[in-house]
């Protein structure tokens, strides 16, 4: 992992552990909504399969029997356009769904 992926991975934990998320239709169909939510904020499974960047901004996980990702986008401060992650203004999004409304 370069120093660059390293800062954006720590960035994006920090995000992901305390930060609000964005869910989708699908995620509130299941009984324990508030466990899923905790299972991504401790989320640490990350390898080169699943995190070939060395990012930390994507994860997918099996939640009663369902496949859920989630995901962390990067915006602007208008929420218009794409930002660097590294960018002091940068505002992260993170967003759970089930695999299928990917």
């Amino acid at each position: 992992m370069n120093e660059v992926a390293e800062k954006v991975a720590k960035r994006n934990d920090e995000f992901r552990k305390v930060e609000t998320m964005s869910l989708t239709r699908g995620i509130f169909e299941f009984r324990d909504t508030l466990g899923l939510i905790r299972a991504i904020r401790s989320y640490n499974r990350f390898n080169e399969d699943n995190d070939p960047h060395g990012e930390h901004d994507f994860g997918k996980l099996t939640w009663e029997n369902q496949t859920v990702f989630w995901k962390i986008d990067y915006y602007d401060p208008s929420f218009e356009m794409w930002c660097d992650p590294l960018h002091p203004e940068c505002e992260r999004v993170l967003t759970v769904m089930l695999a299928e409304e990917y």
